[in-house]
């Protein structure tokens, strides 16, 4: 990991709620709002964006857990910001809180929990884990 990932740094992304962004299972739409799962994703990405300007190019960060609360709903066309603050780190462990708001409010509060490993390590996990075949090792290159 390069140098120079300080405790404040933060990292921003806005998205419109679209309906492929609603609650829904098995096809059906459960409530017309941001999904939990959705919001999960943003977090999870916007916490991304914080690692990926001091990874390596022998490096990958992996998610290691999410905590999440879904405060408020935020219907068709909102926009929802999220904001990621990194928090700490620890060797090769970053965390980052998330603040996902819109225009009433905090929508979301969150913790993403992030390990940043050498690709061939990860490589090495999924071979064992037999998630890709041998052959297709590659992918994480």
């Amino acid at each position: 990991m390069r140098s120079g990932m300080e405790i404040g740094r933060e990292e921003n992304i806005q998205i419109s709620v679209t309906e492929d962004m609603f609650a829904s299972f098995e096809g059906k739409i459960v409530h017309p709002v941001y999904s939990t799962v959705t919001m999960t994703y943003h977090m999870e990405w916007v916490s991304r964006r914080i690692i990926l300007p001091f990874l390596e190019d022998h490096e990958e960060g992996m998610g290691a857990s999410v905590k999440l609360s879904h405060i408020a709903p935020s219907p068709l066309g909102t926009v929802v910001t999220l904001t990621a603050t990194l928090v700490d780190v620890q060797d090769n462990v970053v965390l980052t809180k998330i603040v996902a708001s819109n225009q009433l409010g905090i929508i979301g509060k969150g913790e993403v929990k992030q390990v940043i490993l050498p690709k061939k390590t990860i490589a090495e996990k999924l071979k064992i884990a037999s998630i890709f075949p041998e052959k297709d090792e590659s992918i994480l290159d």
